[in-house]
């Protein structure tokens, strides 16, 4: 069974899944923020897959994606670095990312890697869900990759209940249609959006992401869905850090636990 979907069958609330990009703030970071995120428990860990054009990205992660290929981190060098990582992380490991870096490094030659280093699914903002279904769902499968989709204030229900049928593991409720970063908080209009979405029952679970940067806001996307993803607050507390392990502890502690 895939870690991903084993996870929210053992446990539905709460859930922390946590962004950070691969190669950032030094190429070499990727391995033990991993590891650290662990130890400090977050649930699921997203590995962001640099690019130069993140267009889904606020300024904090479209910087740490510019910095980490300054720094020389590749899809290639990725996998390296993720060689031997399920001898130590036992977490569900989700790679985050846009399809252009997957079709030049080859769909089938991607998906081998990330089965062979254990990584358990994919978010591909930019590929819809038609495509998906027609061009990778297969392949994905073939490997034992869970695709996750995204969804937003905008998405119809009738995609929405297309997603819901097409996915294993979780749906990423997208909580507002700006972009990651550029609001903090959880305002009425999106507590209305959790609520319909909430109406729908629908089959799969969900983590809202966009906006989640405390423990305030972790606890109000929590009331409403099995859990919350947390990006450019994180990006940002580790920019700077000296001591990444402990800023990890310290910030998952004051993400899960109340001041």
């Amino acid at each position: 069974m895939n870690r991903i979907t084993q996870l929210f069958q053992q446990q539905s609330q709460k859930l922390l899944n946590v962004y950070f990009t691969a190669g950032f703030p030094q190429l070499t970071d990727t391995r033990i923020i991993l590891k650290s995120l662990q130890e400090a428990g977050a649930d699921l860990v997203e590995i962001g897959m640099p690019y130069s054009d993140p267009v889904a990205d606020g300024e904090t992660i479209q910087d740490s994606n510019q910095q980490a290929l300054e720094n020389g981190m590749s899809v290639k060098m990725l996998f390296e670095q993720l060689k031997g990582m399920r001898e130590e992380i036992t977490v569900p490991v989700l790679l985050m990312g846009y399809i252009n870096p997957v079709i030049q490094f080859g769909i089938e030659a991607f998906c081998q890697k990330c089965q062979e280093v254990g990584v358990d699914g994919l978010i591909l903002p930019d590929v819809p869900v038609d495509v998906y279904e027609d061009e990778f769902k297969a392949v994905f499968e073939k490997y034992g990759l869970l695709n996750i989709f995204l969804i937003t204030p905008q998405t119809r229900e009738e995609r929405i209940r297309q997603i819901d049928a097409m996915s294993e593991g979780f749906i990423y409720m997208v909580s507002s249609a700006s972009i990651t970063g550029a609001k903090t908080g959880i305002s009425a209009d999106q507590e209305t959006y959790f609520n319909r979405i909430s109406a729908l029952n629908l089959n799969n679970p969900r983590l809202i992401g966009f906006g989640i940067s405390d423990h305030k806001s972790f606890e109000r996307a929590s009331q409403y869905a099995n859990g919350a993803i947390i990006g450019s607050a994180f990006i940002k507390a580790i920019a700077t850090s000296t001591d990444l392990p402990q800023t990890i502890k310290r910030f998952v502690k004051g993400i899960k636990e109340p001041a």
